[in-house]
C-alpha cells in the first residue's frame, strides 16, 4: 500500500494518541476513557476525505491505545505510510534561489523527508532564513531576514508557543516596480516547527501572504 498520510496529519494523529495516554494516566472511569478513544479515532479518520478499507485499517487501531508502549507501537506502524516531502537536492535549492550567490544550504543528508512539511534553515552569516514549501503542487522558495526575539511566542506556522523570530521578506507588488515588506513571527527552529504542525492551513496562508 502506498503512503497516504502527510507529515502534518501524522503529527495530528500523534497528538490524539497522546491525549489517550494522558487520559489513562489520570482517569479511571471506563466510560470517559471509551469516549476519549472514540473522539480520537473519529478525528484521526476524519482527517482523510476518502479512506480505502486498507487505509482505514491502518488508522483505526488508535482506539486500542492504553499506554505509552501501545501508543509508540501504533505510531511506529503508521510511519511507513507517511508521504515524504518532495525530494530536495543542492541543485533544487540553487534553482529556487537563483539570485543568491554562495548560498549555504542545510545538511540534506540529515533531513528526514517524512518528518517535514517544509524545509527551513538559517544562514547565520547573512542572518537570513530560507524556506522551501510545497504549495499548489510545486516547490516555492522563500527568503527573508530573520530577527530572533530570544523569547517565546506563538508561531504563525505551527500555532505553538516556541522560541520565535520575525521573518520579513521583500515582495514585489503586482504590476508595480516597488517592493513592500511582509512577514510574521515564526519558529526559530524549523525542525521543532515541523514536529508541531498539525495542519497545512497556516503554512499555506503564510506562502500566500509572501507571494501574492
Amino acid at each position: 500500500m502506498e503512503p497516504f498520510i502527510r507529515n502534518d496529519q501524522y503529527n495530528f494523529i500523534k497528538a490524539q494518541a497522546k491525549n489517550i495516554v494522558n487520559a489513562y494516566a489520570s482517569v479511571n472511569d471506563k466510560a470517559i476513557l471509551h469516549a476519549v478513544k472514540s473522539v480520537a479515532q473519529e478525528k484521526a479518520v476524519g482527517l482523510f476525505d476518502d479512506l480505502a478499507h486498507m487505509q482505514a485499517e491502518v488508522i483505526s487501531p488508535i482506539s486500542q491505545i492504553e499506554n505509552r508502549v501501545t501508543s509508540d507501537a501504533y505510531l511506529a506502524q503508521l510511519k511507513p505510510y507517511v508521504i515524504p516531502f518532495h525530494p530536495i537536492s543542492d541543485r533544487t535549492i540553487a534553482t529556487l534561489f537563483p539570485k543568491v550567490k554562495k548560498l549555504k544550504g542545510p545538511s540534506l543528508e540529515k533531513v528526514n523527508l517524512q518528518e517535514i512539511s517544509y524545509l527551513g534553515w538559517i544562514d547565520k552569516g547573512s542572518s537570513k532564513k530560507y524556506m522551501i514549501v510545497e504549495y499548489q503542487d510545486k516547490l516555492v522558495g522563500l527568503q527573508g531576514t530573520f530577527s530572533n526575539l530570544n523569547q517565546k511566542g506563538v508561531c504563525a506556522l505551527c500555532n505553538r508557543h516556541e522560541e520565535i523570530g520575525m521573518f520579513v521578506m521583500e515582495v514585489k507588488r503586482s504590476g508595480l516596480d516597488n517592493y513592500v515588506k511582509r512577514g510574521n513571527y515564526i519558529c526559530q527552529d524549523s525542525k521543532k516547527c515541523n514536529e508541531n504542525i498539525t495542519t497545512l492551513d497556516r503554512l499555506h496562508d503564510f506562502v500566500e501572504l509572501l507571494t501574492s
